[in-house]
């Protein structure tokens, strides 16, 4: 169990999707005896601190009761529509990091990039995000009657940040969609990517000073330092978002994280070699990785039981002669695995017949091949097609499996932002010429990721080795399946285009360029068909 984990609360703080009217639900009585109305809720800074936690929980959880029962979001799968759950299938499963071998309506669309406006996931995310939003404005609007109190004010803090985030990803995944940062029951009107840019920096820079000073709060709530981070993701993709370069403000705001406090996990607590997998386990709230995860979606076995979260990734990623208990669960769902384009990218020592690699030195390359295939020739319904990748497990630095004894759902805290991120948007923005950095720093930074990735000095770069495609590759080498890897492409213009291709992109084994409009998705098509105020994305 999380000693530290912010334990949901449910409030009467029902699901709102920017177009609808159930606002006016805030204003209901409980819908369950444990609840509160809102006038609980915000009578004094504890119940105001549960509240808070219900914001937090949204994108950790699915629903009132657990992993299902009653949803927040209908229309798809209640596990499915689980936040990180969503990322990864939105970022990675698009990409040269993922397939899965399910065939759920909408789900194989997704590799393939031929998804429409009507795709389920597609549709649950925005769902979702837009939930989040509805969340974190009740939540400031009625804070506020508290706001003379200082822990009170940092909650709502915390709660803009919990906005600004939700807003990134929407703009990142959908673009152009509505800005509310209040209560209402109208319909509202669509904003595009400048506007809801200017919106996420100016709300990041406010809150700078208003959260708690780096590594004060609780864990699992945000502080400074997850602001200014947030700020250097969001200048390292402006040049993508708005057109704008601001790579010198992304150098600006990633230094301002080196000096916060926190730092790269070195501790190596299980004795693997590398701490980098610790980042990863089910102690991660404590085995240091702490040091390292600056914003996390926190899950609990026993105390925040989903089928999304981190259950998904641990399960799913299990299949064909894979020993589940190693990762400390029940069993696999045989579903995710990833293509050649990923496992390429890692330094083998060692080759199988086919001269295919089968061993790394690059302790970050967490791959399972026993009676896995490296070239994939089928997706669905074929997990041996693909290696296996065992990053997330529900074990302890000591191998000791998580708290829920059944062996269904996972302890292990999902990265949301770590430190690592932020050394290699540094040493991006340098090149391509952000201003008071340095490529002898950007090196240093990239060098303390490999040394514990090798467990020496063997893997080290110089200056020379630096470029805009090395930084990519170790990108993808230290932050696959962590929910980056589409963002990633489209900045390099990667994503769509045949300069470079993976397995099955496009629909085709040896891959092949779509069409550029799918670098943004498409607004859901039930959204547009109950709002006339709002235009659909081109070409959808």
């Amino acid at each position: 169990m999380k000693s530290k984990y912010i334990k949901l609360t449910i409030v009467s703080v029902l699901t709102s999707i920017f177009l609808t009217s159930c606002l006016d639900d805030l204003n209901q009585d409980p819908i369950d005896p444990d609840s509160f109305t809102e006038l609980d809720v915000f009578s004094n800074k504890t119940e105001a601190k549960m509240a808070l936690a219900k914001v937090y929980a949204a994108l950790a959880l699915t629903g009132q009761v657990g992993p299902a029962g009653n949803p927040d979001i209908t229309g798809i799968d209640e596990g499915s529509s689980q936040f990180t759950r969503m990322l990864f299938n939105l970022q990675e499963l698009t990409t040269d990091t993922g397939v899965i071998g399910w065939e759920d309506p909408g789900l194989p669309n997704l590799h393939e990039m031929n998804w429409t406006s009507s795709n389920v996931f597609v549709e649950g995310m925005y769902y979702r995000l837009a939930q989040e939003i509805s969340f974190t404005n009740s939540f400031i609007a009625n804070a506020e009657v508290l706001a003379s109190d200082t822990d009170v004010q940092e909650f709502i803090a915390e709660a803009r940040f919990l906005r600004a985030y939700t807003y990134y990803n929407l703009m990142d995944l959908y673009a152009n969609v509505p800005l509310l940062t209040e209560i209402q029951t109208e319909l509202p009107f669509q904003s595009n990517r400048t506007e809801i840019f200017a919106f996420v920096e100016s709300e990041l820079l406010a809150i700078e000073s208003l959260l708690k000073s780096s590594r004060s709060n609780e864990y699992a709530r945000v502080d400074a330092t997850a602001a200014q981070a947030l700020l250097s993701r969001l200048y390292l993709n402006a040049e993508t978002l708005i057109g704008q370069d601001k790579y010198t403000e992304c150098i600006t705001y990633s230094t301002k994280v080196f000096n916060s406090g926190y730092s790269v996990n070195t501790s190596d607590g299980n004795g693997s070699g590398s701490a980098y997998d610790e980042l990863f386990l089910a102690d991660n709230d404590t085995n240091g990785a702490q040091n390292e995860n600056i914003f996390v979606a926190a899950f609990d076995g026993i105390q925040s039981q989903t089928w999304g979260g981190s259950t998904f990734i641990v399960h799913a990623s299990l299949g064909g002669t894979m020993d589940p208990t190693l990762s400390g669960v029940n069993g696999g769902w045989g579903g995710i695995r990833t293509t050649k384009a990923l496992v390429s990218k890692f330094e083998s020592d060692e080759v199988n017949g086919n001269n295919e690699p089968i061993s790394w030195v690059d302790n970050r390359a967490m791959f399972y091949v026993n009676e896995q295939n490296y070239e994939i020739t089928t997706i669905a319904n074929a997990f041996e097609d693909g290696y296996a990748i065992h990053k997330f497990k529900n074990v302890d630095i000591n191998g000791n499996a998580g708290s829920d004894s059944s062996g269904n759902y996972v302890d292990t805290d999902i990265p949301l932002i770590r430190v690592a991120e932020i050394y290699l948007n540094y040493a991006e923005a340098v090149k391509r010429g952000g201003s008071g950095g340095s490529e002898g720093e950007a090196v240093n930074k990239i060098n303390e990721l490999r040394e514990r990735a090798y467990g020496n000095s063997n893997g080290n770069i110089t200056t020379a080795d630096l470029s805009l495609e090395f930084i990519l590759d170790e990108r993808a080498r230290e932050l696959y399946w962590e929910g980056f890897r589409r963002t990633d492409l489209i900045r390099y213009d990667l994503f769509t285009t045949a300069t470079y291709l993976w397995p099955f992109k496009g629909g085709v084994s040896s891959g092949t360029s779509v069409d550029s409009y799918r670098n943004i998705y498409p607004i859901p098509s039930n959204v547009i068909n109950v709002n006339s105020n709002l235009e659909q994305n081109p070409n959808y």
